[in-house]
């Protein structure tokens, strides 16, 4: 999925359905480490990628909290 088709599906959910995809990427985070450390991961670069969508969405949830 690209950047920008990210985003727009992140603008379009509720605090619910963002605070669900910030509980799925942790997880995912969470999984990632721990195959970092017990095996050998191909892209490391995903990482990275989660850490940022994850900032993204504590982002726009702080966005929407403002607006109300």
């Amino acid at each position: 999925m690209k950047l920008s088709e990210f985003r727009k599906n992140l603008n379009s959910l509720d605090l619910a359905g963002l605070a669900g995809k910030l509980n799925e990427l942790r997880g995912e985070l969470f999984s990632l480490k721990l195959n970092t450390s017990t095996t050998h991961v191909k892209d490391y670069s995903q990482l990275k990628k989660t850490r940022k969508n994850i900032a993204r969405i504590l982002t726009l949830i702080g966005q929407k909290n403002v607006d109300k």
